[in-house]
C-alpha cells in the first residue's frame, strides 16, 4: 500500500459489496456522478464479497467501462468489512482514501467538502459525515467509545428514552446540536475519509473484526496516534442501512435492525479484551443480567408480545454464552467468513 509520496489521484474511493446489487448500481451511479464534478482526478475500487446476487457482473458490465473505470475485485469468500477494505487499500492510489457503503449515496458537494476540510486541517486522522435516511431523517453520525456504563445506558433504553441528557445521550451524541462540527471519539463506517498519515502510524483494519467495531478500534487507534476524528454537517450521505445484513438469511438477527446479533456479540468481547482486558467479562456478564431481568418482567405476562420478548431474551443469553466461547473469551477471531 502506498502510504506517503506521490499520488496518482486526490482520493481512492473504496465500496464494499455483498448482495446488494440494484443498491450498489445506485451506490456506483451517484459517486460517478460525485467524482465528475469533483475537479481533482479519483479512482473508485469495488471489492464483492463473494455476492451471490450478480452484484460482481453487474459491476463488471456496467461500470468497468464507464467514463471513471471502476476496479472490480472479486473474493472468493465473504470477508467482512475489515479485510475487504484492507484488500482494496493495497492497491489505492489517492492522496485520501473513502470508505463509502453500497447503500450509502453522497449529496451534491459532499466529497469535495470532505477533502476540503481535510486539507484545512492535517491533525484530522478521520472525518465523518451527517447521515440522513431516504427520508432525510438523521441517524447517529458521531459517537461516544464503548465502555461497559456506555454500553449499559443503550441495552437498558435509557440512551433511547433521555435522548437530550448529557448522560444518558452519550452514546450517540443525541444531545448535540447535529448541524455543529465537533471533534468526537469515532465515526461510522457508512462514510469516512482517512489520512494516509494517519494509516501509516496506526496500520489498517484489525481483521479480526469480521462485522462491527472494526471502525472504533480503527478510530480508537488513530486518535492514540495523535490525530483527531471530526464529524461535518455539511458533509452530508443518505445511508439505508442494514440491507447487507437482510441478505444472510441462514443467521439469527436482531428484530429492530436487521442486524447480525451473534456477529455483534463476537465483536464487542473482542473489542473490550484488546482495548480493555479483564472487562470483556464485564461486558459478557452485563448483557445476561439484562437479558435475564427482561425474561424475569415477561415471562408470566398474558401478554403475546411479552412472552415473545421472555422466549428473545432466553435466546440473546445463549448467543452471548456462544459468542463467549468462540472467541474464547474476546482472545481469537473465529475463522472468516463468520
Amino acid at each position: 500500500m502506498k502510504l506517503l509520496g506521490a499520488y496518482d489521484y486526490e482520493v481512492s474511493v473504496i465500496v464494499i459489496s455483498f448482495n446488494t446489487r440494484d443498491l450498489l448500481r445506485g451506490c456506483l451511479t451517484s459517486l460517478l456522478d460525485e467524482c465528475a464534478n469533483l475537479e481533482a482526478s479519483s479512482e473508485v475500487i469495488v471489492v464483492d464479497n463473494a455476492s451471490r446476487d450478480g452484484s460482481a457482473e453487474m459491476v463488471e458490465a456496467e461500470f468497468t467501462k464507464s467514463r471513471l473505470p471502476v476496479r472490480l475485485i472479486r473474493s472468493d469468500v465473504n470477508l467482512g468489512f475489515a479485510a475487504a477494505n484492507n484488500l482494496a487499500m493495497e492497491h489505492t492510489q489517492g492522496r485520501y482514501i473513502v470508505l463509502l457503503n453500497s447503500d450509502a449515496f453522497f449529496h451534491p458537494g459532499a466529497l469535495r467538502r470532505a477533502i476540503d476540510h481535510m486539507d484545512d486541517d492535517s491533525t484530522i486522522g478521520i472525518g465523518g459525515a451527517r447521515l440522513v435516511s431516504r427520508d432525510g431523517a438523521w441517524q447517529p453520525s458521531a459517537r461516544t467509545f464503548h465502555s461497559i456504563w456506555i454500553d449499559a445506558i443503550v441495552l437498558t433504553g435509557l440512551a433511547a428514552r433521555f435522548p437530550r441528557s448529557r448522560i444518558f445521550g452519550a452514546p450517540d451524541r443525541t444531545w448535540a446540536d447535529p448541524d455543529q462540527p465537533a471533534e468526537v471519539d469515532w465515526v461510522p463506517g457508512a462514510f469516512s475519509i482517512l489520512r494516509r498519515e494517519a494509516l501509516a502510524r496506526t496500520g489498517l483494519f484489525d481483521p479480526a473484526f469480521f462485522l462491527y467495531y472494526e471502525e472504533v478500534d480503527l478510530c480508537l487507534r488513530v486518535k492514540e496516534a495523535g490525530f483527531r476524528v471530526l464529524y461535518w454537517p455539511d458533509v452530508v450521505v443518505t445511508h439505508i442501512g442494514g440491507e447487507s445484513g437482510r441478505q444472510l438469511r441462514s443467521l439469527k438477527f436482531s428484530k429492530t435492525g436487521a442486524q447480525v446479533v451473534l456477529w455483534r456479540m463476537r465483536a464487542t468481547l473482542l473489542y473490550y479484551r484488546k482495548h480493555h482486558g479483564f472487562q470483556a467479562w464485564f461486558a459478557k456478564a452485563l448483557e445476561e443480567t439484562i437479558y435475564h431481568l427482561r425474561w424475569i418482567r415477561n415471562r408470566y405476562s398474558n401478554s403475546p408480545v411479552r412472552r415473545e420478548r421472555a422466549e428473545e431474551a432466553t435466546l440473546l443469553i445463549e448467543m452471548m454464552r456462544q459468542a463467549w466461547n468462540e472467541t474464547n473469551g474476546g482472545r481469537i477471531s473465529p475463522p472468516r467468513p463468520w
